[in-house]
């Protein structure tokens, strides 16, 4: 049987269409999915994502432990800080992204709903003798878009949040305030008990604050170029051909992180990479569609309409070199599609024009 968030009557009472998602009923629209994505991208809204998995490491031994199980580099954090990496096999296969931040006692974790268990696993088979792994049952709510630090600053009184730089936190009352999101606009992700986030949804609803679903949140990422997990990359696909090798720290030298060995193979002849694909011609770019380049075969691996840009938009894994030009098969039929550097819009601007690949 599918788990419930704290959230869940509110979102039937809101109307929310609830689907599966990773084991979790989850609202994937409260009636107009285009509407909540343009919502948050162009004033503010906000998401349930109470299904994501929230793990604190403390303990003498928590920075050894993650600098091992991490590919980016948690050293470099202060308190409060907060920085985005993967965690991967040693075959360099993604096992999962996530976020990091150090606090006052150790760090926390945010790794994905569909990982949980593999990657709550996965941290005790790595773990070392001085070190605590604690899985958080709490709530997470996300408040995002251009409008959403001032919003959220004035219904909570947390002035604090108007001052927060990217990737950074703040603690309130037992909320954990970060300035993170995954939508390519301005907001905060907080992180607060389980029996106080119906009270905070339902005063953010009075104040305006649109809700959206699962569904404006994928378009969202989409064109923020932001990867899914399990779509755009996985265990079989290393960062590096990920679109994800800024967050690969080779520094120091002498860090073991996993994974480090199999990725220095690879270092210097990536065959791949993950990039942006336009559709010039009528249809929609879905998972799976083949992609032919100049330089050979490639595959959409997130695909859909773009509420913002008014076209279909995607993520496709192509030979390192292809040129711009490509064709794509749906159903088929060759459609002529166009390589960008993602992403294809950020902070509600296009990106599309100045990006191609050439």
């Amino acid at each position: 049987m599918a788990a419930k968030t704290p959230l869940y009557e509110a979102h039937v009472r809101a109307g929310a269409k609830m689907v599966d998602f990773a084991g979790w009923l989850m609202p994937v629209n409260y009636g107009s999915q285009i509407e909540e994505h343009l919502a948050v991208r162009q004033h503010v809204g906000m998401f349930d994502v109470s299904h994501m998995t929230i793990i604190d490491v403390y303990g003498p031994d928590a920075e050894v432990f993650l600098q091992r199980v991490v590919a980016n580099n948690v050293g470099i954090l202060v308190p409060n800080q907060a920085l985005y990496g993967a965690v991967l096999n040693a075959h360099g296969g993604v096992l999962d992204d996530l976020i990091v931040y150090r606090t006052s006692t150790g760090y926390r974790c945010v790794v994905n709903a569909s990982t949980r268990e593999k990657m709550l696993d996965w941290f005790q088979d790595q773990a070392m003798p001085r070190l605590q792994i604690e899985h958080r049952d709490e709530a997470m709510i996300a408040v995002q878009g251009p409008e959403a630090r001032v919003r959220f600053a004035e219904l909570t009184g947390i002035a604090a949040v108007l001052d927060l730089k990217p990737f950074f936190a703040v603690h309130h009352d037992g909320w954990m305030i970060g300035r993170t999101g995954y939508t390519g606009e301005d907001g905060v992700e907080v992180m607060l008990p389980s029996d106080q986030a119906p009270g905070l949804w339902a005063s953010l609803t009075d104040a305006g604050v649109a809700p959206a679903g699962l569904g404006a949140r994928d378009t969202l990422r989409l064109e923020a170029g932001l990867n899914l997990y399990g779509q755009d990359m996985d265990e079989t696909t290393s960062p590096l051909i990920s679109n994800m090798g800024w967050t690969v720290a080779w520094a120091p030298e002498q860090r073991a992180f996993i994974g480090r060995q199999a990725l220095e193979a690879q270092r210097d002849a990536v065959p791949e990479q993950l990039t942006g694909l336009i559709l010039k011609d009528k249809g929609v770019l879905r998972h799976g569609q083949s992609v032919h380049t100049d330089q050979g075969p490639g595959m959409i691996t997130s695909g859909s309409y773009a509420p913002s840009l008014g076209m279909s938009i995607g993520l496709a894994r192509v030979p390192r070199g292809a040129s711009a030009d490509c064709m794509v098969d749906i159903r088929g039929q060759e459609k002529k599609g166009l390589l960008v550097r993602p992403p294809f819009v950020r902070h509600g601007r296009s990106r599309i024009a100045d990006e191609a690949l050439r």
